[in-house]
Parts: C-alpha cells; sequence; structure tokens
C-alpha cells in the first residue's frame, strides 16, 4: 500500500470515528420530558369522574375494589363506583322509559327502549355488586369518605331529547347518543347530591376539595334506595326477570340492616322512617316478583 492510500485510509477512518461518536453523544443526552399524568389507577379514575369519563372511572377502579388484602383507596373506590352505577341507573332507566312513551307513536323506538335496558339491567347488577362490598353482612363503616371532584360539566336537570322522543318525535342516531350521554351525566350530578343529602349546590361546593365525609347509615339509606329502583328495572313492566328482582332485594335489604345497626347507635328520625319505607318497598317488590 502507498503512503498516500495510508493517508486517506486513516482519515477516513477518523471521520467515521468523529460520526460515530457523535452519534453516541447525541444518544445518550438528555430525553425530552414529557408531562406525566397520575400513575396511580384511583388517581387517574378520579381525574376521568371530573372529566365526565364515568365508564373510564369504573373501569380503573375494578380491580381496587376487589383487591386483597385491600388498597389503601379499596374503600373510597366502592364509594365512587356506587355513585357511579346510581347515576348510570338513574340514566339508562329515565331513557328507557322514555322510549317506551314514544313507542306509542313509533315503534322504533320499542328496540332502543330494550337496547337501553339492557344498560340499566348491567348498572343495577353492578350497583349491588358493589353496595355487598360497602356494607358485607349487613355492616357498614361508620362514616366513609367519596372521594371525588365534581364533574366539570354538570348534567342537565332535563335532557331536551327524551322531551321529543316522549311526544313520539323520530329523533336522529346522533340524538340517541347525546340523550343517553345527558341522561347519563344528569344521574350522576343527582345521584352526587343525594349522596351528600342535600341539592347539586351542596354536592358543588362539598366537593370543591376533592372529597367529603359521609356517615355509614345515611350512605347505606342511599344504596338501599338505588336498590329499590334497581328491582324495578327487572319487574313485569320492565325486564321481567323475577330472580334478579329478588337478588336486588337482598342487597337492597342488606343495606338497610346496616343502616338500622347504625341508627341504633345514633338515632335519627329521617333517616328512620325512610329505612322503613324502603323496608316496605321491599316487602311489596318481593311480593310482584312471586
Amino acid at each position: 500500500m502507498s503512503i498516500a492510500s495510508h493517508v486517506r485510509r486513516s482519515r477516513v477512518l477518523r471521520f467515521c470515528m468523529v460520526i460515530i461518536a457523535g452519534a453516541v453523544l447525541i444518544s445518550c443526552g438528555p430525553a425530552t420530558k414529557t408531562p406525566a399524568g397520575p400513575t396511580d389507577p384511583y388517581a387517574r379514575a378520579k381525574d376521568a369522574f371530573k372529566s365526565g369519563q364515568f365508564d373510564k372511572a369504573a373501569d380503573l377502579t375494578e380491580k381496587l375494589v376487589t383487591a386483597n388484602p385491600p388498597a389503601d383507596s379499596t374503600d373510597r373506590a366502592r364509594v365512587m363506583r356506587a355513585v357511579i352505577f346510581t347515576g348510570k341507573l338513574h340514566g339508562a332507566k329515565s331513557v328507557a322509559e322514555a322510549y317506551a312513551k314514544g313507542s306509542e307513536k313509533q315503534s322504533d323506538y320499542r328496540r332502543l327502549k330494550q337496547d337501553t335496558l339492557v344498560s340499566a339491567a348491567k348498572a343495577a347488577l353492578s350497583l349491588a355488586g358493589t353496595a355487598q362490598q360497602i356494607a358485607p353482612n349487613g355492616v357498614i363503616a361508620k362514616e366513609l369518605v367519596l372521594d371525588v371532584n365534581y364533574p366539570a360539566v354538570e348534567g342537565p336537570i332535563e335532557v331536551k331529547e327524551l322531551a321529543t322522543v316522549q311526544d313520539g318525535n323520530l329523533i336522529e342516531p346522533d340524538q340517541q347518543e347525546a340523550a343517553f350521554a345527558g341522561a347519563y351525566r344528569k344521574g350522576v350530578s343527582d345521584a352526587l347530591a343525594e349522596a351528600l343529602c342535600g341539592d347539586r349546590a351542596k354536592a358543588r361546593d362539598t366537593l370543591a376539595a376533592g372529597s367529603a365525609k359521609l356517615e355509614g347509615a345515611a350512605f347505606a339509606v342511599f344504596l338501599a334506595r338505588g336498590l329499590a329502583e334497581a328491582a324495578v328495572v327487572f319487574d313485569n313492566h320492565h325486564g321481567l326477570d323475577p330472580a334478579k328482582m329478588r337478588a336486588m332485594c337482598d342487597a337492597g335489604e342488606g343495606a338497610l340492616k346496616a343502616a338500622q345497626s347504625l341508627l341504633k347507635e345514633t338515632p335519627n328520625k329521617d333517616l328512620e322512617k325512610q329505612a322503613k319505607q324502603l323496608q316496605d318497598k321491599f316487602k311489596a317488590l318481593r311480593k310482584s316478583a312471586t
């Protein structure tokens, strides 16, 4: 090899070494940081709840509520889910009832009524399971925590699309979706108010800090009230499933037992009256399920 060739080869090698070294430095340099969201499932669920993604919040807490041993957020997750399922039950049931009324003039609404009742039934069964987690064997904690932020977009007071449906006028598929979404948001906003024994304004103010303490007896009555509504989803006019109707009654009476146990220690005439009314309602529901 000539001296000139050797020199040229050396220069090429040095040039390649410089390129490789530069590439290594670039690859090893500081990575671009991207904003990180919360990694804790409950924190993510709380964010989802605030943004109105209630189904996502329920999915994110599914493993938390059955964790063994329980996680720090297991009890809070159960309370959140009770509110979500109560709200979804409220919403789906109201939509199904609107379609039932509208079907008197529009036969197309019969299928939509049945489809919506399926959603209501799923919410009812989920609520029953959650109630049994919160008040197993008729026992509930004296104090619970509702650890959620009030939804950034509050549910409507009335769902305008449902008024159109009840009048027997057809609405487009996108309006049908909007009706269910609006009824769902309305249901959750109303459920928050019920859980906090007040109205929406009270719920909004109370949850401004992101959480609120709940009396166990009052929340047990809240659960029982939701389960009485859940039982109706399976009556002769809706789902016609006596076994599931009785299961809703079982769960509701378990919640009432928990409430009444606490009310013996700390009497509350208003809650006692509500519990008695619900007890009578469950008896009537059981009778209709036979």
